[in-house]
């Protein structure tokens, strides 16, 4: 398969070497790519009848990523054997906080290529756009959803702080307790120490924001009477139905107009006549900038 990318064999046995008393098995680390290459492939492939082939790329870019990230895993956990494995005399303490922090390094590569797997699943997933009529009803259900997805996720780590174990957790299904759990187990990218770690409270809350900030720019757009102004040589028109701001002149701007527009988002469109951009509040503000056309001229 095209897809599949080289892994370093010997460098996996020797990390399996150093970190642990058992011996290891041929092909494993090998096998482990292949198994989350082929889980992203069926992904991929399902996305890739449903959008545009300019992010098939995406794909061939995650595996060709994800190979490297584990052999940089793999190169990095056999620099230094475990304490368990080389025992506490001499031990090179220098040299394993230097693996230490290259690991870290490596984790947070590991969890940037990961997004663009999570970017992938979301392409034609679900995005809301501005011009669907019912576009806040859905951005406050989804921003429903989120809060209470961050709700739980604080009340499982607090539960888990207290009695060190997920059993009893009722906020989740068997399945993704046993999810969570070997994922937690899973010390090849650093020891997850509480069900949901830091940063994805932290990503859950920046969406939050950013859905609470959309439903409010949208809602100003809803409520404002304004349809647009006049200048001398032409018009700026606020549409809502096609969520554009579009700039009608009588004729041809100058280049230096038309340039001044372009630094400011807008493009020109053959099949309204005018230059426009989406209508938000950037959009607002930046055609204000625009002395030649701004309602003040």
């Amino acid at each position: 398969m095209s897809n599949y990318h080289e892994i370093n064999e010997i460098a996996a046995r020797r990390a399996k070497e150093a970190n642990s008393f058992n011996s290891y098995k041929e092909g494993r680390a090998t096998a482990e790519y292949r198994s989350m290459v082929d889980d992203a492939t069926k992904v991929a492939e399902n996305q890739k009848k449903r959008v545009d082939p300019i992010h098939h790329e995406k794909i061939d870019r995650w595996c060709r990523k994800l190979a490297a990230n584990l052999n940089k895993n793999y190169e990095i956990a056999g620099r230094v054997p475990s304490l368990m494995i080389a025992g506490a005399s001499n031990f090179p303490t220098r040299k394993k906080e230097k693996q230490n922090a290259a690991n870290y390094r490596n984790i947070e590569e590991y969890r940037k290529i990961q997004g663009i797997l999570d970017k992938i699943r979301g392409v034609g997933m679900g995005g809301i756009s501005a011009d669907d009529p019912d576009a806040i009803n859905k951005l406050r259900a989804k921003l429903e959803s989120l809060e209470n997805n961050q709700s739980v996720m604080k009340a499982v780590n607090a539960y888990y702080r207290k009695h060190g174990t997920l059993d009893g957790v009722s906020d989740l299904s068997d399945d993704t307790k046993l999810k969570i759990q070997a994922q937690m187990n899973d010390t090849r990218f650093g020891r997850q120490t509480k069900p949901f770690p830091a940063w994805a409270l932290s990503n859950n809350n920046a969406e939050i924001r950013r859905l609470k900030k959309r439903i409010e720019t949208l809602g100003r757009m809803a409520g404002s009477s304004s349809d647009g102004w006049a200048f001398d040589g032409g018009k700026v028109v606020l549409n809502k139905e096609s969520n554009r701001l579009q700039i009608f002149f009588d004729g041809k701007p100058e280049e230096a107009l038309r340039t001044e527009l372009k630094c400011n988002g807008f493009r020109w469109t053959p099949s309204q006549g005018a230059w426009q951009r989406q209508l938000t509040d950037n959009a607002m503000r930046a055609v204000k900038q625009i002395v030649a056309v701004s309602p003040n001229t």
